[in-house]
């Protein structure tokens, strides 16, 4: 039912664009993409810029950035594969 749907708003509007750009001249149809694409790319710039100059303004409080803090690891996960290479514990759990 909603393909149905979506199918004939289809053809209605490939019949409206049809009837207007059919008459159209091929110049005047040249003339029209060029305007439009334009414009378009335009409004892509303006949001694209707008949106990278607001970025974090609605947040009250100006973005800082950090130094990552060193994670504090329990004993056992200190013994994962590369820190017995580094310890020598060979998974034993004893030092070699």
């Amino acid at each position: 039912m909603v393909k149905k749907l979506f199918s004939k708003i289809n053809e209605w509007l490939e019949d409206i664009l049809r009837g207007l750009l059919g008459r159209m001249t091929p110049d005047r149809r040249v003339i029209l993409i060029v305007t439009m694409l334009i414009v378009f790319s335009g409004l892509s710039v303006y949001m694209t810029v707008s949106s990278i100059y607001n970025f974090g303004r609605d947040r009250g409080e100006k973005m800082r950035i950090e130094q990552i803090e060193t994670l504090k690891l329990r004993m056992e996960q200190q013994r994962d594969s590369i820190n017995r290479l580094n310890n020598n514990y060979n998974g034993t759990g004893k030092f070699e």
